[in-house]
C-alpha cells in the first residue's frame, strides 16, 4: 500500500500497532544461519537450562528485524529511513512468544542537510503477548516538505 504523507502531515503522538507474530524454532535457526551468530544463548538448550533464563533467548537482532518488518505495511514515496537511534533489548524473547510493534511519532524538526525536508522521529516499541516492552528504538525518517503551490 502506498500513502503520501508529507512532513507537515505528521502529528506528535500519532501511532499504530501491528499484528502479532509468534517466534518459532525456525526463526532462531534461520537467523543464526543468516548472521553466523550461533552463540549458545540462542542455540544450546542444555546450556541455557543452567542460566537464569532457563531456555534459549532470541537474538536481539532477530527481534529487531522482525519487529521492524511488522511495521512495513505502508510505503511513503516522499520519505526514507535515516536509521535507528537508542536501540535497546529490554527483555528476552523466547520461542513461542508473540511479538507486535507499537509506533508513535515522538518528535519532528528541520533537517539541517536538506532544506526541502524535515526529520521525523518515530518511537518503536516491540512488545510481547503480556504487553511488556522487549525492544525499543527511535526510527528517524527524512520526509519531504509539502510542495509550495
Amino acid at each position: 500500500m502506498e500513502q503520501t504523507t508529507y512532513f507537515e502531515d505528521y502529528e506528535i503522538g500519532a501511532g499504530r500497532t501491528t499484528f502479532g507474530r509468534t517466534i518459532t524454532e525456525t526463526d532462531f535457526v534461520v537467523h543464526a544461519g543468516h548472521t553466523g551468530d550461533f552463540f549458545p544463548h540462542h542455540m544450546d538448550v542444555e546450556f541455557m537450562k543452567t542460566t537464569p533464563f532457563g531456555q534459549r533467548i532470541a537474538h536481539g537482532t532477530m527481534v529487531f528485524a522482525i519487529g521492524v518488518g511488522l511495521t512495513a505495511s505502508v510505503v511513503n514515496p516522499v520519505a526514507f529511513s535515516y536509521g535507528y537511534d537508542r536501540l535497546r533489548f529490554i527483555k528476552p524473547v523466547f520461542i513461542g512468544d508473540t511479538i507486535r510493534t507499537r509506533t508513535s511519532i515522538a518528535a519532528k524538526g528541520d533537517d539541517p542537510k536538506r532544506p526541502g525536508h524535515g526529520r521525523v522521529v518515530e518511537r518503536v516499541e516491540v512488545v510481547n503477548q503480556r504487553d511488556e516492552v522487549v525492544l525499543a528504538a527511535d526510527h528517524i525518517y527524512i520526509v519531504e516538505r509539502r510542495p509550495k503551490t
